[in-house]
């Protein structure tokens, strides 16, 4: 082992059993080890925070799966790399006809759509299985084709019981850390300035444990802070900063504070975010926490997104300032973000209910015999649009699941729904 190296390398798992968390994946019945158990490794995509272990996972399929092993990073490869990495996957597959080369993509995220293009028919053909790593929602930063042939795997974050887990093995494993007495007597600052990060834990704790003069260490947050010069200034797009910024810009744009929320943008501009998980996370805001105080929000938001994606720094930080201060300005509402989530919860309660007949679709002659649609009142045809009828299960009939928030243009919606409906729901 390479005793230059830092010791988050150092301590890397190579087996699965050596690794620390994520049981739902690496568990007895969890999936990775259902598929390295039957030699079936599929396509997939490892979504998850910095540091949870997403390139050790994929190290680890591969050394178990005894499968040729290419690795390239989506900062720094083009489309060129690529087809050179696939050219020698499909030559070493001819050695191994029953085993794909697995070809790793660490921040698949960072590939343009022609650089993800250029994986589809390796992956489509088998000449390599991927896994491909990122930080950032599959579901918006990978192409649907590409996405339509993986399976995607969430890593959550490392517990307070799994990091300290990790020092642990670091002073009793590690063959350099060993070497010292090292007494771990408190560990909240640790956790704290590695941010969940494993990575970054390991890489402090031997900071630390390095600089200091003595061989028998007791390890306590005054310690820890003495030892560790940590610029709070600097933006960390990767670490506990990136999460913390970006839940106090949106805390500002839902408490109404224009000025903190230019403040928090301004940080993330400064520390060369991604200018469009900013638009994403004030989409999200202008219908989580706006609504419909304020539909236009959500248009404004949108139109933000399409715009800053087309356009980029430095021009796009006057979109994303003009968008947060409406956001911030604009009437707050949290109605419907409550409505779908009652919801959900109360489908998750009753199950599968079944669809009235009279509001059943009946394209069918049986359909029709059947009684689907029977009774259905067509709303056009009745006064004002409306005619009551049932449109919940019959098991759940009277659920009130919506209720409009205390805004001038909510109140028009509760004005409204009073009129209609009064006497079934109370509004």
């Amino acid at each position: 082992m390479n005793t230059n190296a830092p010791l988050a390398e150092r301590l890397r798992p190579r087996r699965l059993t050596d690794y620390v968390s994520q049981t739902h994946l690496v568990g007895k019945d969890g999936a990775l080890s259902q598929q390295l158990k039957h030699g079936l490794i599929a396509s997939m995509i490892f979504w998850g925070p910095p540091g949870t272990g997403k390139t050790t996972l994929a190290n680890i399929i591969a050394s178990e799966s005894e499968r040729p092993f290419y690795t390239l990073s989506a900062i720094n490869s083009g489309v060129k790399d690529i087809r050179e990495v696939i050219d020698k996957a499909k030559q070493s597959g001819a050695l191994f006809t029953t085993k794909n080369p697995i070809l790793f993509i660490d921040e698949i995220h960072r590939f343009s759509k022609s650089q993800q293009d250029s994986l589809l028919q390796a992956v489509e053909k088998g000449w390599i299985t991927l896994i491909g790593a990122t930080t950032e929602n599959p579901s918006f930063e990978v192409i649907p084709a590409l996405l339509s042939r993986c399976q995607v795997y969430v890593l959550n974050a490392f517990s307070k019981n799994d990091l300290e887990l990790l020092l642990r093995r670091a002073i009793t494993n590690d063959t350099i850390i060993s070497k010292k007495t090292i007494t771990l007597q408190e560990t909240d600052a640790l956790l704290r300035l590695s941010g969940g990060d494993a990575r970054k834990l390991l890489n402090i704790f031997e900071l630390i444990v390095n600089s200091s003069t003595t061989n028998d260490i007791t390890i306590t947050n005054a310690f820890v802070l003495d030892k560790v010069q940590n610029n709070t200034v600097r933006y960390d797009k990767t670490g506990e900063q990136h999460y913390d910024i970006i839940s106090a810009f949106i805390k500002s744009i839902r408490g109404s504070d224009p000025n903190a929320a230019v403040y928090w943008l301004a940080r993330m501009i400064e520390g060369g975010e991604d200018v469009k998980f900013i638009a994403r996370r004030l989409l999200i805001a202008a219908s989580e926490d706006i609504g419909n105080a304020n539909p236009t929000a959500l248009v404004i938001a949108n139109n933000t997104f399409q715009a800053v994606s087309t356009i980029g720094y430095p021009e796009s930080r006057i979109i994303l300032s003009q968008c947060a201060t409406y956001l911030a300005c604009s009437p707050k509402s949290n109605a419907a973000y409550k409505a779908i989530g009652e919801a959900q919860q109360l489908v998750k309660t009753t199950g599968d209910l079944s669809v009235p007949l009279e509001i059943r679709n009946a394209p069918t002659k049986l359909m029709k015999e059947l009684g689907y649609g029977d009774n259905y009142k067509y709303a056009h045809n009745y006064t004002d649009n409306f005619a009551e009828q049932e449109f919940l299960p019959n098991e759940i009939k009277g659920t009130k699941l919506y209720e409009p928030g205390n805004n001038a243009r909510e109140q028009a919606h509760r004005e409204f729904l009073k009129q209609r409906w009064k006497e079934k729901y109370g509004y």
